[in-house]
């Protein structure tokens, strides 16, 4: 085995630890970055953000079509071709992924294709994909090893007929009835694609509504278009039992009051969530604490309890998100160059990527009221905003949670077509501290769904330019 002594070693290339790991390289750290696959990227490029991303926009192109018979232009049904689609979503994955191979090489990041293994605090054991083992001595390393699709009790019969967001993703074929167990994002977004290509899509989720923690006034008018599109939502409806009978998935759902139902689905895509890669071997030999859920204990520098060793990412915990494993992997390696440096954002914006899309960041207003918080609600409708009326998506809206005593935005949600892009500056706001009278006097460009934001500040001191609703 060789033996090669580096500054810092980080596990796992997803969003997380490139960013890590290239930041650490642009501070002249000598930095070596281990995964198991051929480039860096992770799940997300992988097999998660960006594949299901390039697939959503395919589906978003298709439904724009036909709605387009409203405005008086009638397109044929599309010709699918399954391959060609296919291979448009391998290849935006190949792009990026060779993207960030060559950024690695561009910053002399040494990346170790293999699975990594703790021998002690400070060192490890790589076994190479392409064969044979190293050990790794380093000063500092960080585990952004992320997490996996959650299969729990019946859910984890296996099944070629049985997908995981992975195998959904891999777009072998359009199924003619598709069951979705969950409805999530995940479950959501990959149901919207397959409803889209000719599939009949049912969902079912065990809570009273779809996107279980998301805002209600959000899942509203996605809930009305989803369901022109699927066939079933079952709510409050739980899957006892998945039988694979060779031709078809028996399902068995206990329904809400209390009786079974047996149903048949050429597949079945069970999204009900994620958990955390934190079985990493010999873990055990170091002085990192795993709590009961499977998540990593870290501080606000994402440090373990063994000082030697960081973890960012999926597997410290809720929210889950790529973007925030960015920032924690950053904020990671400038604690280790030495600067005084934590990672306690006010907000993290969530997106789901569904049609109309819904995005929040900062305080829900469930949160506002669990925690006792005075605040006061402005909604602005796209009904009357005139970028939305142009687009014939009337069905969005904008709000803002606004600190009733200083006027601090404290939170934001927006549902409608392009919300996780207009999400950032809601963001932005709750960081800087911004009020209401910020937003509502910052000149937002005509005509644009951004205006809906300003529009919204507005409502809260009664002076909205397109929407008369004086101030209480």
């Amino acid at each position: 085995m060789a033996n090669t002594n580096v500054k810092v070693a980080i596990i796992g290339g997803g969003p997380g630890g490139y960013a890590a790991a290239f930041l650490a390289a642009d501070l002249g750290m000598q930095v070596t970055l281990i995964d198991m696959e051929k480039n860096p990227g992770g799940v997300c490029l992988y097999r998660g953000c960006i594949p299901s991303k390039a697939l959503l926009h395919v589906a978003a192109l298709i439904n724009e079509s036909k709605h387009a018979a409203n405005w008086g232009i009638e397109f044929g049904d599309p010709k699918i071709d399954i391959a060609k689609l296919r291979s448009f979503k391998e290849g935006v994955v190949t792009k990026l992924t060779g993207g960030l191979g060559q950024l690695s090489k561009q910053r002399k990041v040494t990346y170790v294709q293999g699975k990594a293994s703790f021998v002690n605090s400070t060192t490890l054991e790589v076994e190479k994909t392409a064969g044979g083992k190293e050990k790794l001595s380093f000063d500092k390393i960080i585990i952004a090893t992320g997490s996996s699709p959650a299969r729990p009790g019946p859910l984890a019969t296996q099944s070629p007929r049985i997908w995981d967001s992975t195998g959904a993703l891999e777009m072998q074929e359009v199924p003619k009835s598709l069951l979705v167990v969950g409805g999530g994002y995940i479950g959501l977004e990959l149901g919207t694609v397959y409803a889209t290509l000719g599939s009949k899509v049912d969902v079912v989720e065990m809570t009273p509504g779809l996107l279980p923690g998301a805002d209600r006034d959000l899942v509203v008018p996605l809930q009305k278009r989803v369901s022109k599109i699927f066939g079933e939502i079952m709510l409050n409806t739980t899957v006892m039992a998945l039988k694979d009978d060779v031709k078809s998935v028996k399902v068995t759902f206990k329904m809400p009051d209390g009786t079974t139902v047996e149903k048949s689905y050429d597949r079945v895509l069970v999204s009900v969530g994620r958990r955390p890669n934190s079985k990493i071997p010999g873990l055990e030999n170091t002085k990192v604490k795993v709590n009961e859920r499977g998540f990593i204990s870290v501080n606000k520098q994402l440090q373990t309890n063994d000082p030697s060793i960081y973890a960012i990412g999926d597997v410290t915990g809720d929210p889950m998100l790529a973007h925030k494993a960015s920032h924690e992997g950053r904020t990671a390696v400038e604690h280790i160059a030495g600067h005084k440096v934590a990672f306690e954002p006010y907000a993290i914006p969530a997106v789901i990527f569904t049609d109309p899309e819904i995005a929040w960041a900062g305080l829900t207003q469930a949160e506002a009221e669990s925690k006792g918080i005075e605040v006061e609600v402005a909604k602005f409708p796209w009904g009357a905003s005139g970028r939305a009326v142009a687009l014939d998506r009337t069905d969005g809206m904008t709000k803002l949670l606004i600190d009733k005593k200083t006027e601090r935005i404290l939170g934001g949600a927006i549902v409608g077509p392009g919300a996780g892009d207009m999400i950032a500056e809601v963001v932005h706001a709750i960081e800087m501290g911004a009020t209401a009278y910020d937003i509502a006097h910052t000149i937002h460009p005509h005509p644009t769904l951004s205006e809906t934001i300003m529009e919204a500040a507005e409502v809260f001191y009664g002076t909205s330019t397109d929407m008369y609703r004086p101030k209480r």
